[in-house]
């Protein structure tokens, strides 16, 4: 890939590649697998990823604590080998080159700034250890600043700054230098609620500005919603789900990522019949769900999910009309947030569906804790689980059906 200024354009900051190069993955790896130690104390860290990360997208590694994802991290970065499988840059296999010949950098959760340096100072550290010249060094530099939005403040120390002033600090210092991708482990996890929102938001405008790849590590599912142009959802070392936000969120391939994703109603039943596109599942006397067919067949034992949000309560006893998946149950508990209700029903198994109720029609609660309600939603808005608990897919075969 060809770049000007070294990979930043002097005109916009946008990275300006070679058109051939664009057909080619910033970032692959290919069946790799991480063990730590060795015979009976061998622990398997990463299990087995298989993904194409795309030029200038802004990708995320989702999942629990212990799932594989900074480890997966660390080995784009060359700071972990891996035990099988390829690493490949643009093409170019990276297993096996330090970290230092790889044309990547890091961003920690730390920041790792050098205290006693400025910011001025901080961001040219390793430009000055390329050796380049004092006037060049200096306009890039300024560029940065000005990305990051830190003009004026070249001169303090770290220790003078907020918590998100060092964060876009520690991420002009990783991106002067024009790496192809940037890495960042959980880099906003030490700041408050409203300081890391703010800095999602900044976040994507300078990795829209720079037009880099990067490839983000995060437990929090609402800032990798927020952040992505896609994701994968890590569980156990290996790759539960690929795709885009809206993918992922709308149509969970498996029970852990709807668990995992948001807030989701999980209902068993049996396919009871087959009636052209849908199956209608039966959960108990009286109740059905409707789902696509695609794969189901008559007597089938099956369990499927539906958000909180997608589900209509129904007061009085009302039985839903129309072509609408039906349960009912019992009102155990009533919480008023303000924009929202969220009502807690408790079905005749024993198991709880949760409904998000928006305030906007009316500032009243439509049923109250012993209230028998109904509850429906769309034939759509229902998604069967994938019959694998771990299933690495492509977008395209991710929703489940």
């Amino acid at each position: 890939m060809t770049v000007t200024e070294g990979g930043v354009s002097v005109a916009d900051g946008a990275v300006a590649a070679d058109s051939s190069a664009q057909d080619v993955a910033a970032i692959e790896l290919v069946d790799v697998a991480k063990d730590f130690g060795g015979g009976a104390d061998s622990v398997q860290a990463v299990r087995q990823v298989d993904v194409a990360i795309r030029p200038g997208e802004f990708f995320s590694l989702l999942g629990p604590s212990g799932c594989g994802k900074t480890t997966t991290l660390r080995m784009i970065a060359g700071f972990e080998e891996p035990t099988r499988g390829r690493i490949l840059l643009y093409g170019d296999d990276m297993v096996g080159v330090p970290p230092y010949r790889r044309d990547v950098n890091m961003v920690f959760q730390s920041y790792a700034l050098f205290p006693h340096l400025s910011v001025y100072d901080n961001i040219a550290f390793g430009l000055q250890r390329k050796k380049l010249g004092k006037s060049e060094i200096a306009w890039k530099v300024q560029q940065m600043l000005e990305i990051v939005r830190l003009e004026g403040k070249e001169r303090r120390r770290p220790a003078e700054l907020s918590g998100g002033q060092q964060q876009r600090v520690a991420l002009a210092r990783a991106l002067v230098n024009q790496p192809r991708a940037l890495l960042l482990d959980e880099p906003l996890a030490a700041l408050d609620l409203k300081l890391r929102q703010t800095m999602q938001v900044e976040l994507k405008r300078i990795q829209r500005e720079v037009g880099i790849t990067f490839i983000f590590v995060t437990h929090d599912q609402n800032e990798a919603l927020t952040l992505s142009d896609r994701l994968i959802v890590m569980n156990e070392g290996l790759v539960e789900q690929l795709g885009t936000p809206h993918e992922i969120y709308e149509q969970p391939a498996t029970k852990f990522v709807a668990g995992f994703i948001g807030t989701s109603n999980v209902l068993q039943g049996v396919v009871d019949r087959i009636v052209g596109a849908r199956a209608v599942v039966v959960p108990a006397d009286g109740e059905q769900v409707l789902v696509p067919a695609t794969g189901l067949r008559a007597g089938q034992q099956v369990e499927l999910t539906v958000r909180p949000e997608k589900v209509v309560i129904h007061a009085g006893g009302e039985v839903p009309a129309g072509e609408r998946s039906a349960v009912r149950g019992t009102v155990t508990d009533v919480t008023y947030l303000g924009t929202s209700t969220t009502y807690t029903v408790s079905r005749g198994d024993e198991s709880e569906l949760v409904v998000f109720q928006q305030n906007a029609s009316s500032p009243t609660a439509a049923a109250r804790p012993g209230d028998i309600v109904w509850l429906s939603w769309l034939p759509e808005h229902s998604y069967v689980f994938a019959s694998a608990s771990h299933d690495s897919r492509s977008p395209d075969t991710a929703a489940a059906s």
